[in-house]
């Protein structure tokens, strides 16, 4: 057994033990009140799930077991001469709740590099597809070819115990994680530069073989791509991908099906598709106003502009945090660094100046500040990388990390299958009617 899943053998069965024991102490607790509300509003903030690797927190932001995006940069292992942490180290303290060393990642990077082999039937099924399908439709199309191979589902045919549900999922999960930047960069490749790829050199580590591949250089690229990679990689469980995810693979679905339903909920406008959206928007504000050096006058004008014709800001605006985005910090600390010279990433800046104030005034935005969709399309296009509807499968990339993370503990511990109960609008007005003549 390799160390990391004797590791996560080791943490998983102690947790397991202990959550049976406080179940069946204090099972009956309520924990939660549900209002009409959630029940029509999308289930917003019910506590209903439980998610290891990550919490979202309202002023810190997102937490990974319990260190802080500032402090992971700090604390996690990184690339020779490099300043952002490897993602590889992420996936590693997701799993088993402990920073691991750099011989424990190096570990990791080789074992993903020695898993990273793509069945040629995938990229088979890949070409079978016209050039201009949505890369995120290409993504889904792959994944799920790579089922063929599920450990899990091979196993489960066989009869294999309960007991050893995790054994096999953290087995597919560790070979799709392997292969995701390879099956990307093919992606990329194949939809807008003619098929011409670039093959994988197994020297470099996950984030910055994937550069690599995209067909990116420099040294500064890979670091971003590394930065990006750790920091969309999970944003606890309520989130439409993380919970898609966790929802399909409740049925004892593998790691390709359960992944593929959350990159399904990924690829919509209000979630993962936002990140194209903000970029978007800040070219048609530059078009508008005729200029790529907008004054933050202008800027504001065209803000208000924007709100007064019913129409929100994209990028700004967050469910849970009630601050600036530490994500969105993160990559503006890395702009600040090693890029001096971009009209786009300045206009990103000013608006963090402008569009706060403006949003605050509206009395009605509980959250004026940033999201991580604010920053990250300027840095991709200051790179080079202009191709918007790209921008999801590198979200998709990173949030596997987070998301099969907690797939493997939700075998460990032997989650059930997930069942909220529905009422119709009949029940609820039926349930107002008895509540109300009572009281």
């Amino acid at each position: 057994m390799d160390p990391l899943k004797q590791k996560f053998q080791e943490k998983s069965s102690e947790l397991k033990a202990n959550i049976k024991a406080m179940l069946k102490e204090h099972g009956g607790r309520k924990v939660d009140e549900v209002t009409l509300n959630q029940v029509f509003g999308g289930m917003r903030g019910v506590k209903s799930m439980i998610w290891e690797p990550s919490q979202l927190d309202p002023i810190d932001g997102i937490r990974f077991r319990g260190y802080s995006i500032p402090e992971l940069r700090d604390l996690l292992p990184r690339a020779k001469n490099d300043k952002e942490p490897l993602p590889e180290g992420l996936f590693w303290l997701m799993l088993v709740g402990e920073v691991p060393t750099e011989e424990q990642t190096t570990w990791l990077t080789n074992q993903w590099t020695s898993r990273s082999i793509v069945p040629d039937h995938t990229f088979k099924a890949l070409d079978a597809l016209p050039t201009n399908t949505h890369p995120m439709t290409q993504l889904c199309v792959a994944i799920a070819s790579m089922q063929t191979g599920s450990v899990f589902s091979h196993r489960y045919a066989e009869g294999m115990r309960k007991s050893e549900y995790w054994d096999a999922t953290y087995e597919d999960t560790m070979n799709l994680v392997a292969r995701l930047p390879r099956i990307a960069a093919y992606i990329y490749r194949r939809t807008y530069h003619n098929g011409k790829h670039i093959m994988p050199d197994i020297s470099l580590d996950w984030g910055g073989n994937f550069a690599h591949m995209l067909g990116i250089e420099g040294e500064d690229f890979k670091s971003f791509m590394r930065l990006y990679l750790t920091i969309h990689a999970d944003h606890e469980g309520g989130n439409a991908s993380a919970h898609a995810t966790h929802l399909v693979g409740s049925t004892l679905s593998d790691a390709y099906y359960a992944f593929n339903g959350g990159m399904s909920a990924l690829a919509g406008p209000l979630h993962g598709l936002a990140n194209q959206e903000v970029i978007k928007w800040i070219f048609r504000m530059l078009d508008t106003l005729g200029t790529r050096r907008p004054t933050k006058q202008q800027i504001s004008d065209y803000v208000n502009s924007t709100l007064a014709s019913g129409q929100v800001i994209p990028g700004y605006g967050h469910a849970v945090l009630r601050q600036p985005d530490p994500r969105f910090i993160a990559q503006k600390r890395f702009a600040e660094e090693y890029i001096h010279d971009s009209e786009t990433i300045s206009v990103v800046w000013k608006c963090f100046e402008v569009i706060p104030p403006i949003l605050q005034s509206l009395g009605k935005v509980k959250n004026p500040w940033p999201n991580v969709d604010a920053h990250s399309g300027a840095i991709l296009v200051h790179y080079g990388l202009t191709q918007y509807s790209y921008y999801t499968v590198l979200f998709g990339v990173s949030r596997a990390l987070g998301v099969l993370s907690q797939l493997c503990w939700s075998r460990a511990l032997g989650f059930p299958l997930e069942r909220p109960k529905s009422v119709t609008s009949s029940w609820v007005t039926e349930y107002l009617a008895k509540e109300l003549s009572v009281n």
